[in-house]
C-alpha cells in the first residue's frame, strides 16, 4: 500500500492509497485540550480509539447512516473514504454540560428534552465559534440541502447511540459530529469515539470521556476502555 502524508490532525493522521477514493487514518496516542494548548501522548489511546470508532461506524451503517468507515487496518489504523469535509461541527446536546452550561447558565447535568443541536465552524484559532444556518449559506461553508441533511442524519445517530449506550449503563450526554461529501453524496466523516463526546456512568454519573483529561482527573485510557467494553467492543489484550 502507497502512503504519503495527506494531513495530520490532533489525535489523527492521514494518508494516500493505492485507492484514489480511500486513505488510511491513523490514531494516534496524542491527546489535546484547550485548541491544542495542552497536549500529551497517552499510552493504548490511538488503538482504543480506533476500535471504539469501528465499532460505532458499523453500527451506524447497519442502522442505514452512511459514513466513511471501511474497515479497520491494524490496530491503530483503519481505511476510509476519502471526502470533502464541510467546515463545521455539528453538536447534539441530550445533557446540560461544558460549554452550554457556561454560555446559557443552566445547570451542569439537565436534562435536554427534546435534545439540542448545534453548528460550530471548525476553527482553532477563533475557538470553534457558534456559527447559524444563515452564516453558513452566506458564506457557503454547505448548502441548505446539505444543512437539513446534517441534522436529520445528526439527529438519526442520538436514536441509535442514545439506546446503544443506556443498554450498556451510560449517558452519552452530547457528541460532535463531522460531514463531508463523497462522489457527491454527504456522508458521515471523521470520528465518533470517548475523545469527541460526553459519557458518564448513568448510575454514578462518572466521567468517562476526554474530560477526565481536560480536567486533569486520570485514568483516562482506562475510561474509555471501560466505555468501549460496556458497549461491547472487543479490544486487543494487554501483553
Amino acid at each position: 500500500m502507497t502512503q504519503t502524508l495527506l494531513y495530520t490532525g490532533k489525535a489523527k493522521s492521514l494518508y494516500t492509497t493505492d485507492n484514489p477514493d480511500q486513505l488510511l487514518c491513523i490514531f494516534r496516542n496524542d491527546t489535546s485540550a484547550f485548541d491544542g494548548q495542552r497536549i500529551e501522548k497517552l499510552e493504548r489511546k490511538g488503538m482504543v480509539n480506533n476500535f471504539f470508532n469501528a465499532f460505532i461506524m458499523e453500527t451506524l451503517n447497519k442502522a442505514g447512516i452512511p459514513n466513511h468507515f471501511v474497515k479497520r487496518h491494524s490496530e491503530e489504523a483503519s481505511i476510509v473514504k476519502k471526502l470533502t469535509m464541510i467546515p463545521v461541527e455539528c453538536v447534539v446536546r441530550n445533557v446540560a454540560a461544558g460549554s452550554l452550561c457556561r454560555r446559557l447558565g443552566v445547570s451542569a447535568g439537565l436534562e435536554l428534552n427534546p435534545p439540542t443541536f448545534e453548528f460550530f465552524l471548525k476553527n482553532d484559532e477563533l475557538h470553534d465559534p457558534m456559527v447559524n444556518d444563515s452564516l453558513i449559506l452566506t458564506f457557503n461553508w454547505a448548502s441548505q440541502k446539505d444543512i437539513d441533511q446534517m441534522k436529520k442524519y445528526a439527529f438519526a445517530v442520538n436514536d441509535v447511540l442514545k439506546k446503544l449506550f443506556l443498554e450498556a449503563g451510560l449517558i452519552l450526554v452530547d457528541y460532535k459530529l463531522e460531514f463531508g461529501h463523497y462522489h457527491g453524496e454527504l456522508i458521515l466523516g471523521d470520528e465518533f469515539s470517548p475523545d469527541g463526546c460526553r459519557i458518564w456512568d448513568a448510575e454514578t454519573k462518572k466521567v468517562l470521556d476526554k474530560d477526565r483529561f481536560r480536567k486533569e482527573m486520570g485514568d483516562v485510557v482506562e475510561a474509555y476502555e471501560e466505555v468501549a467494553i460496556r458497549l461491547g467492543v472487543k479490544l486487543p489484550q494487554v501483553a
